[in-house]
């Protein structure tokens, strides 16, 4: 890749004009899982990180610091270009600034920015609320102002349509690109048709979807993601929930029984796990250091 930015990177992917399905990784050996498997572009996701590394909710526990340091740890473990959860920025204008700023020194692609009352709620439950529109204009333009890269991707969600309706988060789409925001993130719509009507109206603007579970959007296939032109489709949760739905299964297992044998065909391998972390590389460089003595 070269000195190569993976700002620009993911701006190159982006206008390739193809949808890009971005799987959420939580931590760095995740993140080189997903790379394995052959994807473009990867997606940090903030639920996924706070869950796995708190075990709290989704609710704006996290921190800055917090997330930028997993960032870091992630962006370390692959070539990809990653787009990471930056909640609401961490606050008001001014965190959002520091917020630009730790994760592009963190190495990401880019973030995206929600317009929800901080503390945030997850995007599909009950209860968010959202600042004014203009609260939300004034962060994306800090936003576009801290950063250093211009290549750096700045992403406006908006929580509205569970809010105020779909036409709400319409305008306060149109408001943020306006602002500078180089993507939409319309979160929590309800339908295909919502998707189509929301695409129709931000015509020639990137947009991001979010194909998560359990919520209030129904299942979508990436094609139809593709046909409707959106351009990024993310998968934030879904391997952290059959991780953890395997994890508990194994446990309960060892409890049961004493023993993880049942398991030995389900498991990645040791060797398959050095392989993968280049183990071997780092034996290598061990062994060369000692030799110099």
């Amino acid at each position: 890749m070269g000195l190569q930015s993976a700002a620009t990177r993911f701006r190159e992917i982006l206008g390739s004009g193809d949808t890009i399905l971005m799987p959420g990784v939580f931590n760095a050996i995740t993140a080189k899982l997903a790379a394995r498997a052959g994807f473009q572009a990867l997606y940090l996701s903030g639920a996924g990180v706070t869950n796995a590394l708190t075990g709290y909710p989704d609710i704006g526990l996290l921190t800055l610091t917090e997330m930028a340091q997993q960032a870091r740890y992630v962006s370390g473990a692959t070539e990809l270009p990653i787009i990471a959860d930056a909640d609401t920025g961490y606050g008001d204008v001014l965190n959002t600034v520091r917020a630009v700023e730790e994760f592009e020194q963190a190495g990401i692609a880019g973030i995206h920015l929600e317009d929800q009352v901080s503390p945030k709620r997850c995007g599909h439950l009950d209860g968010k609320q959202v600042i004014s529109a203009g609260d939300m204009a004034k962060k994306i333009k800090a936003a576009t102002h801290a950063r250093s890269n211009d290549d750096f991707v700045l992403i406006a969600r908006t929580d509205a349509r569970s809010v105020n309706g779909i036409q709400d988060a319409i305008d306060r789409a149109k408001r943020y690109v306006g602002a500078g925001a180089d993507a939409i993130f319309p979160e929590s719509l309800q339908s295909v048709a919502e998707f189509e009507q929301f695409a129709a109206a931000l015509d020639k603007t990137p947009l991001m979807a979010n194909m998560t579970e359990f919520g209030k959007t129904p299942m979508i296939a990436a094609s139809t993601f593709a046909d409707m032109g959106y351009a990024m489709v993310i998968y934030p949760m879904t391997a952290f929930r059959v991780m953890m739905r395997s994890a508990e299964h194994v446990y309960a297992e060892i409890k049961e029984t004493g023993t993880q044998e049942a398991f030995l065909n389900r498991m990645q391998t040791r060797a398959e796990l050095y392989d993968l972390i280049d183990y071997e590389r780092f034996r290598r460089l061990d062994k060369t250091i000692a030799d110099e003595d």
